[in-house]
């Protein structure tokens, strides 16, 4: 079964967010990914400061370049920030410190650095004053997802009418404790019939039982799963890094922050989450490949994948 990533920090010891990778490591993540079944990735960068996401953006964009291998498999790129809420809980493994309301001179400086690679954008609509970043990348084609935030559900309505399609990773950047009503969660799921989901689909981020009852809500057609992996996928315990941050991996291979307060991103891989869904929540193989194939795909304009 083929699989399309819409969002992965890192693979097999290589952090899309370093500083220095080579493009010789960007190819041997692509190689791995590639042994996985996964035919396509979007390269996520997530939050740290302008000048660094520039640079690190065009490193992923001269790796495309330069190598065929990295070409095919890194459809583009999914940024993550830094327009998000740096409130404690929402902010999960983001440097709060980095995080900047969003305005159109910025996102423009990120999308020049890019080349056009980017594909994806993740943001906080209440960190979007007017909407204006919102209506920039929705006049260049570009998805607009809603995540790491506390908006409320009037914010959120006024991004999805200003081109807004999508939350990330449902169920996850939001502290652990808060309003049993009104909370992110709920204000989203009010207008589901208006957005698509991912869903981090590693048995950690979300519990089975949990995930089952959201797509059974949304619907599958709505929803995509993605790995949120980070560069200890594939391999064991140990100390690796995400961006400027050191991720902990435990013998339970979940990765942490080193005081075990957050997850970082998951050790997951595409092949592991489909066992998963099939195996834990008996979804069915054409439920598995719409979640994991033929909807990333459609929401990247490649029609139903097939």
């Amino acid at each position: 079964m083929p699989f399309l990533d819409l969002q992965i920090n890192g693979y097999a010891g290589v952090d899309f967010n370093g500083n220095e990778f080579s493009p010789a490591e960007l190819r041997r993540a692509c190689e791995a990914l590639r042994e996985d079944g996964v035919e396509g990735i979007l390269a996520t960068i997530i939050t740290d400061t302008l000048p660094v996401l520039c640079a690190r953006l065009t490193r992923i964009a001269e790796c495309c370049e330069r190598d065929p291998l990295v070409r095919e498999l890194v459809l583009g790129i999914h940024l993550e920030g830094p327009f998000l809420n740096e409130t404690p809980g929402y902010a999960g493994a983001h440097p709060a410190s980095a995080m900047r309301p969003a305005d159109p001179d910025a996102m423009k400086a990120l999308l020049d650095a890019a080349r056009g690679l980017i594909r994806l954008v993740t943001l906080a609509p209440e960190r979007d004053p007017g909407c204006k970043t919102t209506r920039l990348l929705a006049e260049r084609k570009i998805l607009i997802a809603a995540g790491h935030t506390d908006c409320t559900r009037d914010e959120l309505r006024a991004a999805i009418d200003n081109g807004l399609s999508m939350f990330t990773h449902f169920g996850n950047g939001c502290p652990m404790t808060i309003s049993r009503h009104d909370n992110i969660m709920q204000r989203v799921l009010s207008l589901r019939e208006l957005l698509q989901f991912s869903f981090i689909a590693d048995g950690v981020h979300i519990p089975p039982f949990a995930l089952k009852n959201y797509l059974d809500f949304v619907g599958i057609d709505r929803a995509v799963v993605v790995t949120d992996a980070m560069a200890a996928a594939r391999l064991g315990t140990g100390t690796f890094t995400l961006g400027n941050q050191a991720v902990k991996i435990g013998a339970d291979l979940v990765a942490r922050s080193p005081d075990g307060m957050f997850l970082m991103g998951s050790t997951a891989t595409m092949p592991r989450m489909a066992n998963l869904l099939r195996e834990e929540m008996q979804l069915s193989a054409a439920d598995i490949e719409r979640l994991t194939y033929r909807n990333p795909a459609r929401l990247l304009g490649m029609g139903e994948g097939a």
